[in-house]
Formats: C-alpha cells, sequence, structure tokens
C-alpha cells in the first residue's frame, strides 16, 4: 500500500487504474484515500482495536477537502481508542448478499435470476465488498449511484438488486428494521426508448404482413397476435395449445406470473386458423420444441424495413397495444390488467396520445376551464 503526504493537489492529480488502489497518508497514521476503478475517491480510515482491523469512510475527496478529511479522521480514530468494537459481530456484505440470492431465489425467474447475479457481480459487489453491511448508509448508496452515471442503464437495473439485498437484510436481522438506505434513491433519467404505432403505421404494416402471408404464415400469425394482444414475444412463440381455451390465452409462465389474456375476435380467428399438428401453437419445423425467436426477429427486421419502420423493435407493438387501448377510452387498470402488470405505475410508460388526439382535448377542455360554454 502506497504512503505519501496527501494534499489536496495529490488528491486531484490521483487517476483510477484496474483495481482499486489505497494511498496511506505519511502524515497521519491510519488515514488514506481509496481509488475505485470507477474513479470515485473516499477518504478512510484503517487502524487495529482490541485486536480487530476496522476500515470506516470518512467522506468523499470530491465533497471533502484534505484538510477536513484529515480533522475528521483524527476524531474517528481517537475514538476508536479504548473502544471494544462491534465490527467482528456485524456480517460483511458479500456474505448476507449471497445469503439472500440463496434464500431469495425463489422469488426470482431463472432468467431474472441470472441477469441480477450479473448486475450484482459488476456493478455492486466491487463497491461494497468487505464492509459490515449494518455500516452502509444512504451517502454510501448515493455515491455508488452517481459512480454509474456513464452507464444509466446499468445503474437503474442495479438498484433495486440492490435495495433487495438491504430489505432483505432487515428481515434477516443484520439491519435495523426500516433502515433500507436506497429508499429516496432517484433513478437516472433516460431518453424513452418507446415507439408507438401510428394508425397509418398500422395500416402499412397490415398490408406488408398480408404480402407474406403464403411464404411465412406462422411468422405473420406471431407478428398479428403480438399487435392484437399486447403479449411478450415469448408469450406468443412458446405458447402451447392447453393454453388456448375458453376463448382466451391462459398462460402458466408469463414474467410476471401466472395470467388469462383476453382474445379479441380477430384474435381468435388467427389461432383457430392454425393446424394442431404439436402440442405447440406454433412449432418448429427442424426440432419438437416451440418456433425459435430468433426466426421471429430475423423475420421482423426484413418486414419492418419494407414496411418503412426501421425504429420499431416487436416489443414496441406491446407499446402500441397499450397506447390504442388508452386513446380508445380504456382506463390505466384495465389495459394494466391487458398487459399483465401488477403495477398500475407500469403501465403509465406504455400510454400515449397522438397530437391530434391531444389536440383535440385541449379544444374540448378549453371553454369548460375557461368558464365559457362549448
Amino acid at each position: 500500500m502506497a504512503k505519501t503526504r496527501l494534499t489536496q493537489r495529490r488528491i486531484a492529480a490521483l487517476r483510477p487504474r484496474e483495481t482499486t488502489i489505497d494511498i496511506r497518508d505519511a502524515g497521519l497514521k491510519g488515514f488514506g484515500v481509496r481509488v475505485y476503478p470507477t474513479g470515485l475517491r473516499r477518504y478512510f480510515i484503517h487502524a487495529q482495536a482490541e485486536g480487530t482491523r476496522i476500515w470506516k469512510v470518512v467522506g468523499d475527496a470530491d465533497d471533502m477537502n484534505v484538510d477536513d478529511a484529515r480533522t475528521q479522521a483524527r476524531v474517528m480514530l481517537a475514538e476508536l481508542k479504548g473502544r471494544v468494537p462491534t465490527a467482528p459481530q456485524a456480517p460483511l456484505f458479500e456474505a448476507v448478499a449471497e445469503e439472500v440470492f440463496r434464500r431469495y431465489a425463489r422469488n426470482w425467474k431463472p432468467r431474472t435470476l441470472e441477469v441480477n447475479r450479473g448486475y450484482y457481480g459488476k456493478q455492486i459487489l466491487p463497491w461494497f465488498r468487505g464492509r459490515p453491511i449494518v455500516g452502509i448508509t444512504s451517502q454510501d448508496i448515493r455515491a455508488w449511484f452517481a459512480s454509474l452515471h456513464r452507464i444509466p442503464v446499468a445503474a437503474d437495473r442495479s438498484l433495486p438488486v440492490l435495495s433487495v439485498i438491504m430489505t432483505q437484510a432487515e428481515i434477516y436481522g443484520y439491519r435495523p428494521e426500516g433502515s433500507n438506505p436506497c429508499h429516496g434513491i432517484r433513478r437516472y433519467r433516460r431518453k424513452g426508448r418507446e415507439r408507438f404505432l401510428s394508425e397509418e403505421e398500422v395500416r402499412r404494416l397490415g398490408e406488408v404482413l398480408a404480402r407474406h402471408e403464403g411464404d411465412h404464415p406462422m411468422c405473420v400469425a406471431i407478428i398479428r397476435l403480438l399487435l392484437l394482444t399486447g403479449c411478450r414475444k415469448r408469450e406468443i412463440a412458446t405458447l402451447r395449445w392447453k393454453e388456448y381455451r375458453e376463448g382466451h390465452l391462459h398462460l402458466a409462465d408469463s414474467k410476471t406470473g401466472p395470467r388469462m389474456v383476453w382474445l379479441s375476435s380477430p384474435a381468435r380467428r388467427i389461432l383457430e386458423e392454425q393446424p394442431r399438428i404439436s402440442t405447440w401453437v406454433f412449432p418448429s419445423t427442424r426440432t419438437r420444441m416451440s418456433v425459435g425467436r430468433s426466426m421471429v426477429d430475423a423475420f421482423w427486421m426484413r418486414l419492418r424495413s419494407e414496411a418503412g419502420l426501421q425504429d420499431v423493435r416487436l416489443h414496441d407493438l406491446r407499446h402500441s397495444f397499450a397506447s390504442i387501448a388508452i386513446m380508445t377510452g380504456e382506463n390505466v387498470l384495465t389495459v394494466g390488467r391487458l398487459l399483465g402488470h401488477n403495477d398500475p405505475g407500469t403501465t403509465l410508460k406504455y400510454t400515449h396520445i397522438t397530437s391530434d388526439a391531444a389536440v383535440h382535448a385541449a379544444q374540448k377542455l378549453g371553454p369548460v376551464l375557461g368558464g365559457s360554454a362549448a
């Protein structure tokens, strides 16, 4: 571990490396600065008390100058003298996190668990490894979250994983009740990727689908059902005949668990026209499984180009389903149920009104809010 007299100029000159580095202050024993690969710099104290090594954060170098940090560190080090530390009984963050993944895994689908493990290993663990979980504060979470500003998507998806770990730590008795330090952390504002088809674009898409019905009937049927049901691609591509009964879909394993999908007459007609030659509604021609989703993706790439919809993803058909439902008078709760959302707030991001609809609403509300007769 490097040791040098820490000055403000020295702190400013520190640059991140591939691994975390600690630089101790030559002027105050036990005081130093830690530089993370992300570029964050934090002052710390590191000392022995009753034979136990104790490491504590003093503050962030971006928020505190080195003289103030050294003064604060001197006070913290003095407080440790003669005090029996509680750190040995406090489990480290990574130990509790592993317990959470082991005990809480049944609440996540296998793919979700895999993704969450990925965010934990890449974005969360390197920052909090070696820290007693009881000592992690809201300030620590804010500093961690700020360090991920260059990768806002990963930051936003990592935060709920960390929050689950902290909440379960309370349940397991490792943190005080109601102390989750992730509460109140606002996610990054990102330019929305939601794309909604206009009536003209839906018409164009329908014309292109009709042209390919003869050579790619299965893919055409899948895409039409996506637009008519608001289902996710996997839910339709892996649909089994036993899940279609009484005129509705009874999905046994959707993203939010088992749910029923109400079908319109056109959607039912598409299903009734499919030959029942397999347990799958859309069977693969090469395996005994359902049609490959990659094949549907490849067909969509060709289709959207032909329809002049190069920026439209398959998932945007789900957005459009919700948008059209809202514009035709359905409320958010109803649309959320159609989409299989457990939280109405999730449905709000799928809603959209066209500029024509907005103008019409403004004209309709103007006289009423202005106090004159319509």
